[in-house]
């Protein structure tokens, strides 16, 4: 996976890349090379290229984190502003309920950067599909999540309730 620190290193190298470039084009304006226009162009391609590589090493991660033990979900509802929904396959025990509220949450509320108004909490449920009888369908929230003031996430588990 790649991480800010690959960038980072990345970063270092492109910019000794780029002094060597300078250094080179400056030399050759000096004693009036014929590629000293190449040289500036270079440099000024590795620079932006140091540039990007510098913001891309102190930004956050931009691969999602994987959560161990979560499954698939899919995401049902959100209404973008303080709630979403994610169903998760039937039979989905509690442990992986609250890895798979803890992956959405990485995907859909942190990553993102949703901004919370004023008391307001956003809230993140899990839900399943039952079947009762064919051709109906019952859901049945197993958690819900939502962030905390410190920054973490608080996960509740919901106690199943069957169809009645």
């Amino acid at each position: 996976m790649i991480t800010p620190h690959n960038f980072w290193l990345a970063w270092e190298g492109a910019a000794v890349i780029t002094v060597v470039a300078a250094l080179g084009a400056a030399a050759g304006f000096v004693f009036g090379w014929g590629i000293r226009f190449r040289l500036v162009g270079v440099t000024g391609f590795m620079g932006v290229l140091a540039g990007g590589l510098l913001a891309l090493s102190l930004a956050p991660p931009l691969m999602r984190s994987l959560v161990p033990g979560a499954v698939h979900y899919s995401l049902v509802f959100d209404n973008g502003a303080n709630q979403a929904v994610i169903v998760v396959p039937p039979g989905t025990d509690p442990p992986a309920v609250e890895a798979t509220l803890r992956q959405a949450a990485g995907d859909l509320l942190l990553a993102r950067g949703r901004l919370q108004r004023s008391g307001q909490t956003i809230t993140l449920r899990a839900r399943t599909l039952l079947h009762p009888q064919p051709g109906v369908s019952q859901p049945l929230y197993l958690g819900e999540a939502y962030p905390q003031a410190d920054g973490s996430l608080k996960v509740n588990s919901l106690s199943p309730v069957g169809p009645g």
